[in-house]
């Protein structure tokens, strides 16, 4: 590497002397976790004035944080530091309504400790809850990175910007996208899988509304995909496995896949159709 290029990388880091590190970020967002779920806390709680110093120290830790995302300035860190954690219990009744979504919707769930423990659905639900908090106040780069990071684990990708209402559940997940721009009503249950996402990715569309609305009570199979911003997906709706949508279609409608054999010895196409 000669002196030139080294100088390069010398002012590039230079401009980012404030950045918030990855790291510091992910902590924060597992000690977060820790406290709201005690199968995620790293040590067992003493007493309770223990507990609330912890999360007083979680408090000061994200004002770190967002100071050095530099996009706010003076006492304004310390104000959506303070929103955030006003917000925290509206959070936890949420992800308590996702987890009852999760134990209801799936008979293989065993209690619903085994949900929070072990299910990747409610794991990349829980990041999203955090991090669309936390894009809702304003906050850049760093609701991504949360989400980011729990799609790295579950391979579950959801976009913080995304509108998700309640009682939502992700069956299994791997594969699972779901765009900026998506809006998804309360009741909905997707398998593995499922794209909700846009029919083009020109920048110019940046500002749009590019990605489905999924209406309440809407179930969508694995392997579907749901295209577009105007595409709407009508309540009480069944959108089945490998079905590819790139319209609306009206409340409680059943879309399936018609798959297709080809009997070689026969000559002949015979048409399966899955109900």
């Amino acid at each position: 590497m000669d002196s030139l290029f080294a100088k390069r990388l010398y002012h590039s880091h230079q401009e980012c002397t404030k950045c918030p590190s990855t790291k510091a970020i992910i902590t924060f967002y597992h000690e977060l976790m820790g406290v709201l779920f005690p199968p995620y806390a790293q040590e067992n709680v003493g007493s309770f004035e223990d507990f609330e110093e912890r999360i007083r120290a979680m408090k000061l830790d994200m004002g770190k944080i967002l100071y050095n995302n530099l996009i706010h300035e003076g006492d304004q860190t310390e104000n959506i530091a303070n929103a955030f954690f006003q917000a925290v219990p509206e959070i936890y009744d949420s992800l308590q309504k996702d987890i009852d979504a999760t134990f209801e919707g799936d008979p293989a769930a065993q209690t619903r400790d085994e949900v929070v423990r072990a299910y990747p659905g409610f794991y990349a639900i829980a990041a999203y809850r955090i991090a669309h908090k936390l894009h809702e106040l304003g906050v850049k780069s760093i609701p991504r990175l949360i989400t980011e990071y729990a799609h790295s684990i579950t391979s579950i990708d959801i976009h913080p910007k995304a509108t998700i209402g309640e009682y939502f559940c992700i069956d299994h997940g791997t594969g699972v996208v779901i765009g900026e721009t998506t809006i998804i009503g309360n009741y909905v249950k997707i398998y593995q899988g499922v794209t909700l996402g846009a029919l083009s990715v020109n920048k110019e569309d940046a500002s749009v509304k590019r990605h489905p609305t999924i209406e309440d009570h809407v179930v969508v199979y694995s392997g579907a995909t749901i295209l577009g911003g105007n595409t709407v997906i009508g309540h009480h709706s069944v959108v089945g496995g490998n079905v590819w949508l790139t319209r609306s279609i009206p409340p409680h409608s059943k879309v399936y896949y018609q798959a297709q054999m080809h009997n070689s010895e026969q000559g002949q196409t015979d048409l399966i159709i899955f109900k």
